[in-house]
């Protein structure tokens, strides 16, 4: 079965969230991806940024994994886009990685998630300086 490689920012970079929803994906790493920034609205999402870098995980998962993934209802407006993630040995891998179209307005916000998303990069042991960004 072909895999594709996707990168996660949010709660998908939790392996037992992507478990209970079915994906077992073969391969989990460590990334970063330069030119977004992270935006918090009911969910997360990127927006593009000359300055900001992101970090979060690479996955490799079949067609029907990332199907079944975003056929939820509230992820109904993410959409593909192809990016190059870098792993922490420097070494850059294609990937998807699935944004909002339109990003949340600067009053929109959900503390909840954001609070799950910082307890989760914590556990990853995302850089510190980047934990703090996620509110």
């Amino acid at each position: 079965m072909r895999r594709i490689d996707v990168f996660f920012y949010g709660l998908f970079m939790d392996e037992e969230l992507l478990r209970d929803k079915g994906v077992q994906s073969s391969s989990l790493r460590a990334a970063s991806l330069k030119g977004f920034q992270l935006r918090i609205g009911q969910r997360a999402t990127l927006v593009p940024s000359e300055t900001e870098c992101v970090y979060g995980i690479v996955a490799s998962l079949s067609h029907r994994e990332v199907d079944q993934l975003y056929s939820d209802p509230s992820l109904r407006d993410y959409r593909p886009e192809a990016v190059s993630a870098t792993l922490p040995d420097g070494e850059t891998v294609p990937a998807l990685c699935f944004n909002l179209i339109v990003p949340p307005a600067a009053e929109e916000h959900n503390p909840e998630y954001a609070s799950r998303l910082r307890a989760l990069a914590e556990r990853l042991l995302l850089p510190a300086e980047y934990i703090k960004t996620i509110q």
